[in-house]
């Protein structure tokens, strides 16, 4: 057989793979959960089936992220086990690396709106669909310009890292002034308020399990935050300069499956 022909054939299996994973996303948007878990079911025996076991898992793992988010949204995830959270980010660990500081660490940042699933149902899925076009267009201007790197963007929030503290605090603050000053006819229309928290650690141990930790430690962070708030750990606030950055002490707490306590900071940003 051919290199060609090997590289076509493939190419085919990966082109049949997506549609797969289009199909069942498009069934998921149609179907109730009981029949999504039937679905899970039935891929779980397809994902036994030799060769395409492996198209199997990738799309049963589709399911399970489609049919959280749909009813939980990026809000949902702050408050999950820290083994959920952790594979959330597993998949981008190549691109994450790339974005590490030269310590090995990187500024991980979690933002969502707040009460989402009551305004999606004040609004309607169409007008809802509308209004989170204008708020994911305006979070990601504010990553770009900040040197971020989206991780993933589902529902109503994000996951996003970055090399430096200062440029997560610098994207975290412009989005919180642009949502207020000047987010768009829709955003005024019908103002929402983002929560945001940051953390900050190494992208890569030994054993993977630290990196995990880590990114569960940010999303607790952020599961802490108002509407309106940028909170950041302890670590966060001990790699920032001075820069005339005003930050307030939200005290000690206590993080869901995390040992001990925490001190977590506001940023001041108005």
């Amino acid at each position: 057989m051919s290199a060609r022909l090997i590289v076509e054939l493939a190419l085919g299996g990966v082109a049949a793979i997506e549609l797969v994973v289009v199909l069942v996303l498009a069934i998921l948007l149609h179907r109730s959960r009981r029949e999504t878990a039937k679905l899970r079911g039935d891929l779980d025996a397809f994902g036994r089936a030799g060769p395409f076991a492996a198209a199997g898992r990738a799309v049963k793992t589709v399911v399970e992220t489609a049919a959280r988010v749909r009813d939980q949204g990026v809000g949902g995830f702050l408050t999950s086990s820290i083994e959920d959270v952790s594979k959330w980010a597993a998949a981008d660990r190549a691109q994450i690396a790339r974005v590490a500081a030269s310590d090995g660490t990187v500024v991980i940042v979690f933002s969502d709106i707040e009460d989402s699933t009551a305004l999606n149902e004040e609004l309607g899925d169409a007008a809802w669909v509308r209004l989170l076009q204008a708020h994911d267009a305006l979070v990601r201007r504010q990553i770009g310009r900040h040197r971020g790197h989206v991780v993933k963007s589902q529902g109503d929030g994000f996951m996003i890292v970055f090399g430096e503290a200062s440029d997560a605090i610098a994207a975290a603050v412009g989005t919180q002034r642009a949502m207020r000053d000047s987010g768009g006819r829709q955003l005024r229309r019908t103002p929402i308020h983002i929560r945001i928290g940051v953390h900050v650690g190494e992208v890569i141990s030994r054993d993977g399990d630290y990196f995990g930790r880590n990114v569960a430690f940010a999303a607790r962070v952020a599961a802490q935050a108002n509407g309106d708030e940028i909170l950041i750990s302890d670590d966060v606030r001990s790699r920032l300069g001075e820069d005339g950055l005003e930050l307030t002490s939200r005290g000690t707490v206590e993080l869901k499956g995390l040992a001990g306590v925490h001190d977590l900071w506001a940023v001041e940003w108005r």
